[in-house]
């Protein structure tokens, strides 16, 4: 099984966790919405697969490049 880590695109707060450990996810799938400049973009999921760790809590604020969840595919 490979590992994929999952990027933020930009730096912003984290707004809400919408997949938790555990849960399987298609590839296209939202796994966290960010915050920034009053607009919400999500951020999806790469690859079909199952979430393995959620690397963030809602309210952080996180930098463009930090990981924000694992996921095996």
């Amino acid at each position: 099984m490979a590992e994929i880590t999952v990027v933020a695109e930009l730096t912003a707060a984290v707004w809400k966790i919408e997949a938790a450990p555990g849960t399987r996810v298609a590839e296209g799938d939202t796994l966290v919405i960010l915050e920034s400049m009053k607009m919400e973009i999500p951020v999806m999921a790469p690859a079909d697969g199952m979430v393995l760790a959620v690397l963030v809590a809602e309210g952080d604020q996180i930098e463009e490049g930090q990981a924000v969840a694992t996921l095996v595919a």
